[in-house]
């Protein structure tokens, strides 16, 4: 009978343990971070992600912009939100951001809404981009999953990390494998979030030399851009990164698997063989595309997040309290 009683309490134990493994990541995440603390806070978020969209489509791939390059800058911590100050190095400023990454004032209607429902600033401007970019993709056609929460927002920015980090339009296959090793992401997390250019709109700043002076591109394609984005001026002419700039879908990698890649870094997915063979895979499989893209975003949640007593829960987030 004590036997019994043992193994019965290591069974209750192991499967505690279990559950709590699955609700939180390595990082110290959790899915359920504000279940209590602010029930109405993801609901919140979603209303207002949705309510965005439903002003400019094009707004969805801007919140999902936005959290990317802010996990690839000393992690997902809420730095891109920060502005200029004689002590923030502002990121906005940086090359890759600045006339390009917006949805800033999104993220300010969000906070506003969100601290109101909960009657103080519980939810970090941090955990407001992950769960915005989330619910983009999710309004604009594409999967859902599971965010964790529980990031803390920098007190911090680095603009020149910011040059540095963030994957350059014109980078080339073994630079772009680089980069995302940096950040404890593999091939295929690169494959698989470079397809959220399924969403938005670059521009013609970012596609000229690739219409100019690249051959691995189909020639209507070329005549196409060259009448939206000229040798000379122009430059933040928009074009689509795919057909379907506003529908979350495998066109992206059908428009590689053509040679039509608008930007130079999304075209030399092909030029690597396991790089080439997700391309090509996931160009004919959304319900795979759609599985792997959440694994992956999950993955690029988890960059250095700030937990426990580092950072702040910003009650602004432009600035630092």
């Amino acid at each position: 009978m004590e036997k019994m009683n043992i193994r019965s309490l290591l069974y209750l134990f192991v499967s505690l343990i279990s559950c709590i493994a699955t609700a939180s990541s390595n990082s110290g995440l959790s899915s359920h971070y504000y279940d209590r603390i602010c029930p109405e806070a993801l609901p919140t978020i979603k209303r207002v992600v949705e309510d965005a969209l439903a002003q400019e489509q094009r707004m969805g791939a801007s919140l999902l912009r936005l959290h990317f390059h802010d996990c690839f800058v000393n992690g997902c911590d809420g730095s891109i939100l920060l502005d200029q100050t004689p002590t923030i190095d502002s990121e906005k400023n940086a090359a890759p951001n600045a006339n390009s990454a917006r949805g800033f004032e999104v993220i300010d209607k969000i906070k506003d809404e969100v601290d109101k429902v909960c009657g103080r600033p519980v939810v970090s401007c941090a955990d407001i981009l992950a769960v915005a970019a989330r619910d983009s993709v999710v309004a604009l056609g594409g999967p859902s999953w599971k965010v964790r929460l529980g990031r803390r927002d920098s007190t911090t920015a680095s603009q020149s990390a910011a040059n540095a980090n963030i994957p350059a339009p014109s980078m080339n296959l073994p630079a772009l494998i680089k980069n995302f090793e940096d950040q404890g992401l593999d091939e295929e997390d690169l494959v698989v979030l470079s397809g959220a250019h399924t969403l938005g709109f670059a521009q013609c700043r970012n596609f000229r030399d690739r219409i100019y002076n690249e051959t691995n591109i189909d020639p209507a394609f070329v005549s196409h851009l060259q009448t939206i984005c000229p040798q000379v001026g122009g430059d933040s002419r928009l074009a689509p990164l795919d057909p379907t700039p506003n529908s979350f879908d495998v066109k992206y990698f059908s428009s590689l698997a053509s040679k039509k890649g608008l930007l130079s870094s999304d075209q030399a997915l092909l030029d690597g063989g396991e790089t080439a063979e997700l391309v090509l895979k996931y160009s004919g499989d959304a319900e795979e595309f759609w599985e792997d893209f959440a694994e992956s975003m999950i993955k690029m949640g988890d960059i250095k997040p700030l937990t426990g007593n580092r950072g702040e829960i910003r009650n602004d987030c432009r600035k630092v309290n």
